[in-house]
């Protein structure tokens, strides 16, 4: 059995909504069964029984700002969260506004996004963008994370209530550990793994001590914390919105893809392009009252 979520940003769904959803599974050979309520207005389940990927095409993009998530309906309430932080616990690329101090952020975005993109190799990219920052003053990083970094809306209500729930969080980053982690520290994982700006004298130097946190890292982070709390893959989720996550998004039991590029939203089981975080604790059938706001 399959559950396919609905979750409206907004709160948009009426129940003649959820009729409708039944019917266009029922239409595309899938036997729709119990409707129910999450939140209502806001989140609800249709379980059924069929091919789960022709009811996410049946379902997605029929309803106005409403993200579709379906799995199989046995294992939902996940027990390790694996995220990515920047444009997705964060709304911003911090080394892109790190750039913006040293007035070369058009040429170091451009890289970066590309990078996310998955047209460039992100080591290479990563270290490319560094140099470019070679004796910027570290007190940069301070006032940088004091004036452009941002959560994103959810983020610590996402990960507190998953935490006061049983489950281990972990932020990895391709980023940087003087951004993740107070970030970390902020919406409450329990651990954050990111690369390390290599420093002298008060300026950067324009390297980043290696092995990079990468693609291959995330997908291990992941794997050694579902191995350290004895789980099967099914029980984690994986977040992020770069081609550097979709090693992590395919490993984890639901890989969602947050406001994604193309590359990953294409080859995520789940997308999320229209809520906040918290459509993550919707996806996993947790209601609004039990959630631990942040």
């Amino acid at each position: 059995m399959f559950t396919a979520t609905l979750i409206a940003a907004g709160g948009r769904l009426a129940d003649g909504d959820l009729q409708a959803a039944a019917d266009r599974l029922a239409a595309a050979s899938i036997e729709p069964g119990a409707r129910r309520w999450i939140d209502r207005g806001v989140a609800a389940d249709i379980d059924f029984a069929g091919d789960p990927l022709v009811a996410r095409e049946a379902l997605e993009g029929a309803f106005a700002a409403t993200d579709i998530v379906v799995q199989p309906s046995e294992g939902r309430e996940k027990r390790l969260l694996v995220a990515d932080m920047d444009s997705t616990m964060i709304t911003v690329e911090c080394i892109d506004e790190l750039a913006d101090y040293a007035g070369i952020k058009a040429e170091v975005a451009e890289v970066t996004e590309r990078a996310m993109r998955g047209e460039l190799d992100f080591g290479a990219a990563l270290d490319a963008r560094v140099a470019l920052l070679e004796g910027l003053d570290e007190r940069v990083i301070a006032q940088c994370l004091a004036e452009r970094v941002t959560l994103m809306a959810g983020a610590r209500t996402l990960v507190r209530t998953m935490k006061a729930r049983g489950s281990l969080t972990v932020l990895v980053s391709g980023g940087f550990t003087r951004f993740a982690e107070p970030v970390a520290a902020e919406i409450g994982f329990d651990r954050a793994i990111a690369n390390v700006l290599e420093i002298e004298g008060g300026r950067l130097t324009g390297r980043v001590r290696k092995p990079i946190v990468g693609s291959d890292t995330k997908e291990a982070t992941l794997l050694a914390a579902l191995a350290e709390r004895g789980l099967e893959p099914g029980a984690s989720m994986a977040v992020g919105d770069g081609a550097n996550d979709l090693a992590m998004i395919r490993r984890a039991g639901l890989g969602i893809a947050f406001r994604a590029k193309p590359i990953v939203a294409g080859a995520a089981g789940a997308r999320v392009d229209h809520g906040d975080l918290t459509a993550l604790l919707h996806a996993q059938g947790i209601a609004r009252s039990a959630w631990v706001e942040g």
